[in-house]
């Protein structure tokens, strides 16, 4: 029976289109699924999509559409992205999906049942993008210390997981188990950083907005992500609080959460102790990956530097782009993404050092051997040191994968490509060619290249495996040749297989041509975006005096001002309108507190139809400018409520 290998990535925010930064961690663990594999693991890999939230629930109003037909939009699209790159997932969850929103209702029960959570008050600043709340102590320069972004004072209640019960516990273990939290210094910054000084209770309801799933005994709050996010490793595989699954019970504990360094406190703290509360192990491991970045800075859809894995693979194709991104990232330090950086890098791992084997080995087959591989006959001199290289390839390769080492575990293969390389240099096989007594050697020679290649291509397949598969068709190899325990030494499995004659494996990008093609490409978008602008200014609609005349536009002096309940845009003002006091719903919240408007005198469409806005009634509508940076329009303090504007 084998042995099961359960590991999982954090499943992806639905708040907008994944750049390849978020791509980089559905391919890393989708090449330690891939080598599982080889090694003969009974694997499941689960992958999946965050989809509650308070920024979810507001780019849905503002796209106009429900928050549940945004993160289906939104979904959609990343499962298509995973499968364009070949990710070879068992289970995809989404935390809208009927089962898992189920199942942490029934975890939030047993919790507060079992008073690990308890209703409280919170207070503190608040970061939207992070949907996290902070101290005063722990803001960096006045901003969340996670993204960098504004934070407004906020206070609600709540209700809060006890962290404090469990902190000691935690400590013991992490500290008696050094393999929970890799690499070490991630694990140091977790003791040293946040358990040893001391945890506060968790926040773990909201109940300023109402995208996420309710609380079953309080309808008011919804569970929020520490709870409703994180449970998806155990939702996926059939726990239930009562009568857990029998893949549950075969599954968990996890083998290996995979996860980005910037949410390592909330896999190796929040998690476990979630776990420990409710009475399950522990995952056995949890890595913290480094970033990828452009350049020398951090990938960000809102600095506007994002790169994304579909345009990646349709300027390099699938198995370049999965090949950098895992050749480029250590496990300890950040790596960089450029173009000019993946076309070095693909030029000479991917043309000159492996696709250059592949093809010269064939070609000469063709020429000296009729096509067909010949079996090894006369030793050489040199075959002792590429026999050596190959074993040398295996250990590193296995030890590095093992570490989780992806970049150092790929790099002994292109070692051992290179050795093959230099074999071809010393042993000649075009000048053996032309000595009939030296054609026992040539087919050695030839031999030894088709092992040397049949063994890379095995170890390479979880990388690359679109070319992989080429590169078995072009050899022949099926079974035995194509199986992980088969490298290391020379079995010679391909002996008489007819080598297809194919095309190059990998053709050079040359610099220029790509540089100048993709100035041209955002010529034309820029292009394109210039006549749209021209176009739209030119189809607004003239409209004669009468039918401005039928828009009363009056002065109004604003009274009151509050937010709307539940929503982060609107604000609801009662203005004076020379009349008596009415009631108008404004768009207007990020740009205005509403102490600031109150006193204002402001301009008013005041014949408007009433309408409702987030259940609130809306007799007229305040004019303001704007799009990014929303401004009221003032009216002198002079100009007397009711006044005719025209």
């Amino acid at each position: 029976m084998k042995e099961k290998y359960y590991i999982t990535t954090a499943i992806v925010y639905t708040s907008q289109k994944p750049h390849i930064g978020n791509v980089y961690e559905i391919v890393l663990t989708d090449c330690l699924a891939r080598y599982k594999r080889q090694r003969g693991y009974d694997v499941y890999f689960l992958t999946g999509t965050d989809e509650h939230g308070q920024k979810i629930q507001n780019h849905a109003e503002k796209a106009g559409i429900s928050p549940q037909q945004y993160v289906d939009g939104i979904a959609g699209g990343i499962k298509d992205m995973w499968k364009m790159f070949g990710i070879s997932n068992d289970g995809f969850v989404r935390t809208t999906d009927d089962y898992h929103v189920k199942t942490v209702q029934k975890i939030f029960k047993k919790l507060y049942d079992q008073g690990d959570i308890y209703k409280g008050a919170y207070e503190g600043m608040y970061c939207t993008p992070c949907e996290s709340f902070w101290t005063s102590a722990q803001l960096k320069d006045g901003c969340c210390p996670d993204c960098g972004g504004p934070v407004s004072p906020a206070k609600e209640e709540a209700y809060f997981l006890r962290l404090s019960k469990y902190q000691d516990r935690l400590i013991e273990y992490i500290e008696t188990h050094d393999d929970f939290i890799t690499p070490a210094a991630r694990k140091n910054e977790m003791l040293n950083n946040f358990l040893r000084p001391g945890l506060q209770d968790l926040c773990v309801s909201r109940s300023t907005f109402n995208w996420g799933i309710p609380v079953t005994f309080d309808d008011k709050h919804v569970i929020y992500v520490w709870v409703d996010a994180l449970s998806n490793y155990i939702t996926a595989i059939g726990y239930d609080t009562e009568s857990p699954t029998e893949q549950y019970k075969k599954l968990w504990p996890a083998d290996l959460h995979v996860i980005g360094k910037d949410i390592v406190r909330f896999h190796t703290i929040y998690w476990p102790i979630i776990l420990m509360a409710l009475g399950e192990p522990l995952p056995k491991k949890v890595v913290g990956h480094p970033w990828l970045l452009v350049g020398e800075d951090k990938m960000s859809k809102s600095k506007g530097n994002a790169l994304y894995g579909d345009k990646l693979i349709e300027q390099f194709g699938l198995d370049r782009v999965r090949y950098y991104l895992l050749s480029e990232l250590p496990l300890l330090n950040d790596g960089s993404i450029t173009y000019e950086n993946v076309i070095t890098r693909c030029n000479t791992d991917l043309a000159n050092i492996y696709g250059n084997l592949v093809s010269r080995t064939a070609s000469m087959i063709s020429k000296y051997f009729d096509g067909v591989i010949p079996a090894p006959n006369t030793a050489t001199d040199k075959d002792e040191a590429l026999y050596a290289a190959a074993a040398e390839c295996k250990n590193t390769f296995v030890q590095k994968m093992e570490e989780l080492k992806v970049s150092e575990a790929v790099s002994a293969v292109i070692a051992f490509l290179k050795s093959c390389n230099k074999y071809i240099d010393d042993t000649a096989p075009w000048v053996l060619a032309k000595n009939p007594d030296d054609k026992g050697k040539l087919a050695t020679v030839l031999a030894n290249l088709v092992e040397g290649i049949r063994q890379a291509h095995v170890l390479m397949y979880p990388y690359i495996p679109d070319t992989s598969d080429k590169v078995a068709a072009i050899y022949g190899f099926e079974g035995e040749g194509r199986e992980f325990d088969s490298t290391g030494s020379f079995k010679y499995t391909a002996t008489g297989n007819a080598v297809k004659a194919e095309g190059v494996l990998f053709a050079r990008i040359d610099e220029k041509e790509f540089f100048e093609k993709l100035a041209a490409e955002r010529a034309a978008e820029e292009a394109k975006k210039q006549p749209a602008k021209e176009e739209k200014k030119e189809e607004i609609p003239q409209i004669c005096i009468d039918d401005f005349a039928k828009v009363q536009l009056i002065a109004c002096k604003v009274l009151e001002c509050e937010p709307v309940p539940k929503s982060d845009k609107l604000l609801r003002l009662i203005v004076d309108d020379g009349a008596g006091k009415r009631q108008v719903v404004s768009g207007i919240a990020k740009f205005y507190k509403p102490e600031e408007l109150i006193g204002k005198t402001l301009a008013l469409v005041a014949n408007l139809a009433p309408v409702k806005l987030r259940g609130v009634e809306s007799c007229g509508m305040i004019l303001a400018s704007g799009e990014e940076t929303v401004r009221v329009i003032e009216l002198s303090d002079e100009v007397a409520p009711g006044t005719r504007i025209r």
